[in-house]
């Protein structure tokens, strides 16, 4: 099958498909050029991430698309029920960024708990001058430890974050109306694993029990935390959002945090992507990354993997 990675693919995916007697194809066509391209190479597999957009419009234009491919979990860019009954097949990679982006989460909870985005912004400007001044304004960290995490989003990612926390010693509790218990397996280096249950809090309890919320919803119409339950956080809490920028109400953020009730948060998502707000950029206790959640060199790996697996798997159906 002719094949186009439109927001590329890991090399070791290509070479699956290659060897298998597919052909691939790397190009990066822009958006408004894609069903001309499509339709001129005969694309039968278009493989994307979150830059490419396959909606109604596309698919209607190009019939030779049999297969949408996400490299990645989120699938509100492609028009998925729409695809599938056009008798178009769409896959994703649920569980190959799991980990990479649950390690963001943390470097980003981390980066809270002992001000290491703002040491890195003012050691810089001011480390040489006023080293015993900064030193005296970051000696009130938190240790992770005891404290309790709050999960929102309890899927592959959610539950590698949990994994994560426990091994740290923290007090995991998480909320997801699809999940009511479960078993995870702590995963350890010398292939011990270790069993813990989990059961479900309610909404209420995550928002008002936890130290720290780390979010790992959908997309969705309405906020997982809105104005509303920023309300009923515990003064000091910190805000972790990896998912989709939708999921936080930004402006109550700002809000709440300049009055102390969320102390800081750590931001790789954002409601106006790619152009995040002013606000959100320059405020100084905010943690920031450009949405780099499964961008690691394993993730990317695994991703590539899963889907020519996929694919391969769907040509010899």
């Amino acid at each position: 099958m002719k094949i186009l990675a439109n927001d590329g693919i890991h090399l070791s995916g290509i070479k699956h498909l290659e060897e298998a007697g597919h052909q691939v194809d790397t190009t990066t066509v822009s958006q408004s050029q894609l069903a001309h391209y499509i339709n001129e190479h005969q694309i039968e597999v278009v493989l994307v991430r979150s830059a490419t957009e396959i909606k109604e419009a596309l698919i209607d234009q190009c019939p030779s698309i049999k297969l949408i491919g996400r490299g990645g979990v989120g699938m509100d860019n492609i028009a998925v029920d729409y695809a599938i009954s056009k008798g178009i097949k769409v896959i994703n990679t649920p569980d190959a960024s799991a980990r990479a982006v649950a390690e963001l989460s943390f470097a980003h909870l981390l980066s809270g708990a002992r001000f290491l985005y703002d040491a890195n912004r003012n050691m810089p400007l001011e480390g040489d001058t006023h080293f015993k001044d900064l030193k005296k304004s970051y000696a009130t960290g938190m240790e992770l430890k005891g404290k309790t995490l709050g999960i929102f989003g309890f899927g592959n990612i959610g539950q590698e974050t949990a994994k994560i926390g426990l091994s740290m010693g923290m007090n995991v509790l998480f909320f997801d109306p699809e999940i009511k218990s479960i078993t995870l397996e702590l995963d350890f280096f010398n292939g011990h694993k270790v069993p813990f249950i989990l059961e479900a809090s309610s909404r209420e309890s995550v928002l008002e029990e936890s130290h720290f919320i780390s979010l790992h919803v959908p997309s969705q119409k309405e906020y997982c935390i809105d104005r509303n339950a920023f309300s009923m956080l515990k003064k000091g809490v910190g805000i972790i959002n990896t998912a989709r920028g939708n999921a936080l109400d930004e402006v109550a953020l700002i809000e709440f945090l300049d009055n102390e009730t969320v102390a800081f948060a750590g931001l790789d998502v954002f409601e106006s992507e790619p152009n995040p707000e002013i606000k959100i950029l320059m405020h100084p206790n905010i943690s920031l990354t450009p949405h780099i959640g499964a961008a690691t060199l394993e993730a990317q790996e695994k991703i590539g993997l899963s889907l020519a697996k996929q694919i391969i798997s769907f040509d010899h159906a």
